[in-house]
């Protein structure tokens, strides 16, 4: 080696082991085991002020975690080891052809890489029947850091940090409501972040309330219920739970989420829920899980207002490095009103645009761009015109698109002309279903979710909805 290598600790094997039986003490175990013991000791060099140690993680996303939820605790457990400061790195173990099998790359970057597959379950903890992993962690590109507060959404983020400092201490629930795409799914994984990052100890479990239900179902299948209890009754500090909506209508699922939430709360552990509406609005929840849900705090977000709509398209442009002009900017908030996913989306698309003619973003390439997407200045859509217009497209009659049909050639027409409606005339979900033979608004909810999620991933689905806004 042409560096100085501590000669007490050579054997790094041995040094790193003695580190872990320290880090036993501080950090529970299905954390050591899922984020700490994949790490490897690779190099130890003195240098002023103690040593420097150099650990290699398996990835990108494993380095950037570790880094910002245990660096502290680890260079702390090396300290009491060697008797001297230590200084830690990072590496990362990359599979290059023709480079030797022990080379390591330096990464110091702070980008969020993609998302790798989670962890496999630490020994002693009880993983749900049907889920991946037994400790469902928070997505760590969601912070309270990169949250773009407005007046729109100011007291659910205040709420959101006090639940975060203080868990279980006064807002026990913290229930989160806002029609799709506003941020309550953003606040509640950060929410996670902050309480890991202050107590790297906590436990912390994010699911939906649709994989709750799932792995009840399994658990009542394979008679496992006592292990499906124990994981969410028993496990964690603090529960983080997406779409509670889903659970109402589901007498099992409800009867068990109650009984769930009381063994929480009694044991002063933070739940944290949230839904496309309040409390008293979602149909077919039971009424003793609804008072419960109002126990706590009830915190609502509303669309953003312009001003909030430019902060976070120039955010999202300064996060993934972007050129946005502000005329631009301007645009495209003053267009797309209802929908931060939505508005998201539409800079990356003209982003992708702009990269492959190797042209600047300008306001004449989104007007051009987005004429598809955002409608025309002036232009005056109604109901009655979007549907003509899709069942025109479709060649369908307007009839059809209200009736009760539930084959696919009715049924996506009518999702479209759901979507639609709900996009450009910003009507709510209950007066839109009166359009549509009285449907019910969580129908029509679930069909606006389902086209805004296709049109990122079924081009035919985009191709329709692009000629359908070009003949209105």
């Amino acid at each position: 080696m042409n560096h100085s290598t501590h000669s007490e600790f050579k054997r790094w094997p041995e040094l790193w082991e003695s580190a872990c039986r320290v880090l036993e003490q501080t950090v529970v175990q299905n954390q050591l085991h899922a984020w700490i013991l994949p790490l490897e000791l690779s190099e130890v060099q003195e240098s002023d002020h103690g040593l420097r140690v150099k650990m290699s993680a398996p990835n990108d996303f494993s380095a950037q975690w570790v880094r910002d939820h245990y660096q502290k605790a680890i260079e702390a457990a090396l300290t009491q080891v060697t008797a001297s400061p230590c200084e830690l790195q990072f590496l990362v173990k990359e599979a290059r052809a023709g480079a030797r099998e022990d080379a390591f790359e330096l990464t110091e970057s702070r980008a969020t890489p993609a998302p790798i597959q989670a962890p496999a379950p630490a020994a002693g903890v009880v993983a749900g029947p049907g889920s991946r992993s037994s400790h469902d962690q928070p997505d760590p590109r969601y912070f309270f850091e990169n949250f773009v507060v407005g007046a729109s959404n100011q007291f659910a983020h205040a709420s959101a940090i006090a639940v975060a400092e203080h868990p279980a201490r006064q807002y026990n629930p913290l229930f989160l409501y806002s029609p799709p795409g506003l941020g309550k799914t953003h606040l509640l994984h950060a929410i996670g972040n902050h309480l890991i990052a202050m107590n790297p100890n906590a436990r912390v479990a994010y699911l939906s309330a649709e994989k709750f239900v799932n792995e009840l179902i399994d658990s009542l299948q394979h008679r496992r219920m006592p292990q499906f209890r124990a994981k969410y009754r028993d496990s964690y500090d603090m529960i983080l739970i997406d779409d509670i909506q889903f659970i109402a209508k589901k007498s099992t699922s409800e009867e068990e989420f109650f009984h769930t939430f009381n063994a929480l709360h009694s044991s002063k552990r933070q739940i944290v829920v949230t839904s496309d509406r309040p409390p008293k609005e979602i149909e077919g929840l039971e009424e003793r899980v609804r008072t419960r849900f109002e126990w706590g705090l009830v915190a609502d977000i509303s669309p953003p207002e312009i001003e909030t709509r430019i902060a976070i398209l120039k955010s999202k442009a300064e996060r993934d490095d972007i050129y946005l002009p502000d005329d631009v900017a301007t645009f495209l908030a003053s267009y797309i009103k209802s929908n931060v996913r939505e508005l998201e989306g539409v800079l990356i698309r003209l982003q992708a645009q702009a990269s492959l003619t190797g042209a600047e973003i300008s306001l004449e390439m989104a007007k051009h761009e987005l004429r598809t997407a955002v409608p025309v200045e002036g232009s005056n859509y109604t109901i009655e015109s979007i549907q003509n217009a899709v069942a025109r497209h479709f060649h369908l009659k307007i009839q059809d698109l209200k009736s009760s049909a539930r084959n696919r050639s009715v049924s996506l027409p009518r999702q479209i002309a759901m979507y639609l409606i709900r996009k450009y005339t910003g009507l709510g979900f209950k007066e839109i279903g009166l359009y549509f033979g009285g449907k019910d608004h969580t129908t029509i909810l679930h069909a606006c979710a389902k086209i805004e999620s296709n049109l990122e991933t079924d081009q035919p689905i985009r191709d329709a909805v692009e000629a359908i806004q070009n003949l209105l």
